[in-house]
């Protein structure tokens, strides 16, 4: 079967965009990842313009972001990972400035934020699938970080559960940078379809909601 073109594939009518942990306490100043922040501003950018561009088309905005609790109870202690986010001081406490969306991508009105308390993802035991579906979204653009853990994860888990995946390869970011074009180019090249922030606004371009 030919591919879809990208105008197809990701009409506004049943797309929408799923932005992984974009949050201050992860890609802002006070993020208890420094080293992907520092790395992250060029994606932030390129996602706010993916998004300026995908609302007035009538692409549905979903902000996935991760909160622990004070005394993190229903978060994972079952990785290296979670353990470093415990011992940083920066704290992503639900309702905190932390764990809100970076200021660039709103959120607007219209968005959906949908705050987890465990796991590695947005989508795994989470009400993004549902969420997802009663939208009648059949693709989802793939944004935000990390490319390492997150991204990749909510990429397998999307295909698994029957979506469509689009991956603008400006708007996702992880470290090193190497590592991450090689887990794309390697491993989400064989799942999803890969773009830029560019060729989806020209798809979404002189539509409107």
């Amino acid at each position: 079967m030919a591919p879809l073109d990208l105008s197809t594939l990701a009409d506004p009518a049943h797309t929408a965009v799923v932005t992984s942990e974009v949050q201050n306490g992860v890609v802002g100043e006070r993020s208890a990842l420094p080293a992907l922040a520092e790395a992250a501003g060029p994606m932030v950018e390129r996602l706010a313009v993916l998004l300026g561009a995908a609302r007035p088309a009538g692409v549905r905005v979903i902000h996935a972001t991760a909160a622990r609790r004070a005394d993190a109870a229903g978060s994972n202690t079952n990785a290296r990972l979670f353990a470093a986010v415990k011992k940083s001081p920066v704290a992503l406490l639900p309702g905190s400035l932390e764990a809100d969306v970076v200021s660039a991508l709103g959120p607007e009105p219209e968005d959906l934020v949908l705050t987890r308390l465990h796991g590695l993802n947005p989508m795994a035991g989470t009400d993004l699938d549902p969420v997802l579906r009663n939208l009648g979204v059949k693709t989802v653009v793939v944004t935000g970080v990390s490319v390492n853990v997150a991204v990749t994860n909510l990429v397998m888990d999307a295909v698994n559960h029957g979506y469509q995946v689009v991956l603008p390869r400006d708007a996702v970011c992880g470290i090193p940078a190497a590592y991450a074009d090689a887990v794309i180019d390697n491993t989400l090249a064989l799942l999803a379809t890969l773009t830029t922030v560019d060729d989806l606004v020209a798809a979404w371009s002189g539509v409107s909601s």
